[in-house]
């Protein structure tokens, strides 16, 4: 029997925000469709709150600070895989496989050329960014991007490995609203949607209109997405791929609102994971509740294609319980990692997740959460007070507390918990060898900045 071909879409900022997970105003008809026909992990979490230190974890089935990526990998931010990281298109590529890459790539340097960036992550193709009326990677023109590539890839003599990645629901710039320094979530081929009304999660708070229509166009992004996912997904049927293909949907974090993306709270590490593969059973709407972790796709996606992962890989294929072969508690996890060290600024943490509690280590002073707005002047804010600052050590009871809102980390009712979670979160440091650990993590930018300053030295003025 030929090996599954693998269609692996992805999109930035979605977090859960979907029909299928329970959002009732937004219109996301084929996301649901394809939950309905596939699986869907309903405690799905990444490994960070933000865009390329989850995609290193989720393209590489390691944590961020063991794969390098640490912070953003474009422009001066400038991290990057270490040279040693094995990307799934290089895993494919080298199982004979035909590999292509199009739209966003976020998990690598984007200063390489097309052909650069395939050749260090593993395609054998890299299509250049799609171009739309001057806006690069608009939905609309990736899933058309994308369809051509199935049909290129439908002629071909092997198994085939195509990645998509989507920029919306991302906020973007030069939005319709008339604000200065305010990033929406449409800009001009997007509307608002609220036809259904719109949902407002437990972690914002409702101040009106302004809330209102802020997560308006935060539907009409996802509804647009939406759109674009099912077109790819009507040309794998209409090519003959559906039954031996497995299509993998996901996101790298949560949404862009306040204490979710750039926050180690629950909003900020929920993710989306929907799968599809009628050839390996993996349909017939099945839901799974074991807490799972976005670094658990790659190997669940190798070894669906026969491939064996390394033992550098972090995740866990969750290919036994899909099968049906596990119960289920052994696949699943007792608890899941998060972190973050650099985005905009410095500002390190980690967390463990357990199915009741949240821990998190904080290593600066900084505020509370990182605004994941893009704006000077945000629309929404949290329901939950604001502290100026990171207390050292934060603990939530998340049965008691699901918008974890009260830190119990010093209530003595809890202090075996505290101890516990803490002694967990120090092993998983050391195993995965944390840098942080070791103190001060230091940024490509600084090291840039001091070569600079020693080039200076010796140069003459004159």
């Amino acid at each position: 029997m030929s090996r599954p071909n693998v269609l692996l879409l992805h999109c930035h900022d979605l977090g859960r925000y979907l029909g299928c997970y329970g959002v009732t105003t937004v219109r996301t008809p084929h996301l649901d469709a394809l939950a309905a026909d596939g699986v869907t992990f309903e405690q799905a979490f990444c490994t960070a709150p933000q865009c390329s230190p989850s995609r290193a974890s989720l393209f590489t089935g390691r944590y961020p600070h063991s794969a390098g990526v640490m912070g953003l990998t474009h422009a001066q931010f400038a991290w990057d895989l270490y040279p040693e990281e094995r990307h799934l298109a290089r895993e494919f590529k080298d199982a004979g496989y035909t590999t292509s890459l199009l739209g966003v790539q976020h998990e690598s340097r984007a200063s390489r050329t097309p052909e650069e960036m395939a050749a260090r992550l593993g395609f054998d193709r890299a299509v250049p960014a799609v171009e739309r009326a001057g806006r690069p990677d608009r939905a609309q023109a990736v899933a058309e991007a994308a369809c051509a590539e199935l049909d290129r890839l439908t002629a071909g003599d092997h198994p085939f490995y195509l990645q998509v990645g989507f920029v919306e629901p991302h906020r973007l710039p030069g939005g319709t609203r008339d604000e200065p320094g305010y990033q929406g979530f449409i800009s001009d081929y997007m509307e608002p949607d609220d036809e259904l009304g719109v949902e407002i999660p437990p972690y914002i708070e409702d101040e009106g209109e302004c809330t209102r229509t802020e997560l308006a166009e935060l539907q009409g992004a996802i509804h647009h997405l939406d759109q674009a996912v099912g077109q790819v997904l009507r040309r794998l049927d209409e090519d003959g791929l559906t039954e031996n293909t497995l299509v993998i949907f996901t996101t790298d974090h949560g949404v862009a609102l306040p204490r979710a993306k750039c926050a180690l709270y629950d909003p900020g590490l929920e993710v989306a994971w929907l799968m599809r593969c009628p050839r390996l059973g993996w349909t017939g709407g099945s839901r799974y509740d074991e807490l799972v972790s976005n670094i658990d796709i790659f190997p669940t996606v190798l070894t669906a294609a026969g491939i064996e992962p390394t033992d550098r890989v972090h995740g866990r294929s969750l290919r036994p319980l899909l099968d049906g072969t596990s119960d289920g508690p052994a696949v699943g996890r007792d608890a899941v990692y998060g972190e973050m060290t650099y985005h905009d600024y410095y500002d390190p943490r980690r967390c463990i997740r357990t199915e009741r509690h949240k821990l998190i280590v904080n290593f600066t002073a900084a505020p509370e959460f990182m605004d994941s707005s893009q704006s000077w002047r945000p629309r929404t804010t949290p329901r939950t007070p604001v502290r100026r600052f990171h207390p050292a050590v934060e603990l939530y009871d998340l049965v008691e507390d699901p918008i974890e809102a009260h830190n119990v980390a010093d209530d003595p009712a809890y202090e075996s918990v505290r101890i516990e979670l803490l002694q967990d979160l120090h092993r998983w440091m050391h195993e995965t060898q944390d840098p942080l650990l070791d103190g001060a993590v230091t940024s490509p930018l600084h090291e840039q900045s001091v070569s600079i300053l020693d080039e200076a030295v010796n140069a003459d003025p004159a």
